[in-house]
């Protein structure tokens, strides 16, 4: 049995130390962040997210993936990672059932059921359920042209476009 030093009176969460405790109600219910990066000034709630962070700046990626090697910065990032070669997918659709290897994907499949559009485009006011979206139609109002067919050096502002062109080269 655990005992526990300390409980959040706000959201009742139970600590095992009362310096857990301390952060967490000056984290979460307060939103102090004490911790600045001396680099790019970003504030963080926790030292250890801060720590963390600074790899970014140093280029430090000391967690290495045993499968192909690859480095990553954060614990985390590797974890999810990982699941590429393992083929797991733990985030389940609750509507649909459909499985993926990352949270953000899930969250992002979800808009697909809501119907939420939280991007919005700030030319036209557009919205878009995916960021990528989003991306693809700013390209109509930038002209950008990224995808460039390897054949006769074409471009176009998305890649299905490009798709397309490239089969009427195929004999």
């Amino acid at each position: 049995m655990f005992f526990f030093p300390g409980q959040c009176n706000t959201c009742q969460k139970k600590f095992t130390r009362k310096s857990y405790l301390k952060a967490h109600i000056s984290a979460v219910h307060k939103k102090a962040k004490p911790h600045k990066c001396k680099v790019c000034g970003k504030r963080f709630s926790q030292a250890w997210s801060l720590y963390s962070h600074s790899r970014l700046h140093t280029r430090e990626k000391p967690f290495e993936c045993k499968v192909c090697g690859k480095r990553f910065s954060r614990r985390s990032n590797l974890s999810s990672h990982s699941r590429l070669h393992t083929g797991e997918k733990p985030f389940e659709c609750k509507v649909c059932g459909k499985r993926f290897n990352q949270a953000s994907n899930l969250s992002s499949h979800s808009s697909l059921h809501t119907g939420e559009k939280p991007f919005e485009c700030k030319v036209c006011g557009k919205r878009f359920s995916f960021s990528s979206s989003l991306s693809s139609h700013s390209r109509l109002h930038t002209g950008e042209k990224p995808f460039e067919c390897t054949v006769c050096g074409k471009r176009f502002n998305q890649g299905s476009h490009l798709k397309t062109h490239a089969n009427r080269h195929i004999v």
